[in-house]
């Protein structure tokens, strides 16, 4: 089939290369989010799917909307079979979805009808789901709820982040996708509606839903750290400034810090929650490069009593 590739972030690399890399379909071009400002000098950067796809020779598409006028018309001169999706970032309207003979086929990180949204991965890890996957689907105006193509499963490992499971999401869905546009095109693949229960949100995540609650139970502090890694990232108030939380992992055998209590060793920092404590090992003070929780404790001088989180 002649495909025309949507993603942005480097989370669709993966599935790009594989389009690529699989020899079966054309990848006639690549449309992507407009050129975003970044680093010190906020100078404009082109998205990592726009790099990737100008190394391969590939024409690249930036509409500032996908239902500007100059961009339908391009689409509709390349007349592509289907349009695979990963991780795009923009609504794509009624006169968009039409263009294609087998329509936008998107790759989504979760196991559909569960967490439908923009934050599958990191509401996967916050809830404690101990099974997650990658799904394809039809893309349809409703949100995620198109009839689904296939999937692949994986197991949420007890030390994951969202940063570290979105990554072999990332690698186990390229195949995925690739396989789904070999199934379209030999007609081995039809699309099933997605069942009418069990259906979940994953809406962003706010800097606000980032922020510890030192009352909750050890497991769901633990939660919130790793889900929120690398991005928004959790955390947490100490001397009235933010202290962004890295890592930190639980303590079943110590019970004697009230939520928010500090107690600080010569190696080790230890916060009180709900259940029983938390060790930080690694922290990020205001302004600071993150650092191993015990140093930041010890230039801090943290005095007995003091707390995080007030």
């Amino acid at each position: 089939m002649k495909l025309v590739f949507a993603g942005t972030p480097e989370v669709a690399v993966p599935a790009l290369d594989a389009l690529i890399a699989s020899g079966r379909h054309e990848v006639a071009a690549v449309v992507t989010r407009p050129d975003a400002p970044a680093g010190r000098g906020r100078r404009l950067v082109a998205s990592p799917v726009a790099e990737r796809a100008e190394e391969a020779g590939i024409e690249v598409l930036k509409p500032a909307k996908p239902r500007d006028p100059g961009f339908l018309a391009r689409l509709r001169e390349i007349a592509p079979d289907c349009c695979p999706v990963v991780a795009y970032g923009a609504l794509l309207p009624r006169v968009a979805l039409d263009v294609p003979a087998r329509g936008w086929v998107n790759l989504h990180f979760s196991l559909l009808p569960a967490w439908r949204g923009a934050a599958p991965v990191q509401h996967a890890l916050m809830a404690g789901d101990e099974i997650t996957g990658a799904s394809t689907f039809l893309i349809e105006e409703g949100l995620d709820s198109g009839p689904v193509y296939g999937t692949v499963t994986e197991t949420v490992r007890p030390t994951d982040t969202s940063g570290d499971l979105l990554t072999r999401l990332a690698f186990a869905g390229a195949g995925l996708l690739a396989a789904t546009m070999d199934g379209i095109e030999d007609g081995s693949l039809e699309a099933v509606p997605q069942p009418a229960e069990g259906v979940t949100l994953a809406p962003k995540i706010t800097v606000e839903d980032a922020r510890v609650d030192w009352t909750a139970p050890a497991l769901r502090v633990d939660l919130v750290v790793r889900g929120c890694t690398p991005a928004p990232g959790a955390w947490t108030t100490f001397r009235g400034e933010r202290l962004k939380l890295v890592q930190a992992v639980p303590l079943p055998d110590r019970s004697d810090l009230a939520p928010g209590q500090l107690a600080a060793g010569k190696n080790n920092v230890y916060v009180g929650t709900g259940s029983h404590a938390v060790e930080l090992l690694w922290v990020q003070a205001q302004g600071k490069k993150p650092m191993r929780a015990a140093d930041w404790a010890r230039g801090a001088r943290i005095t007995e009593g003091e707390r995080v989180g007030d």
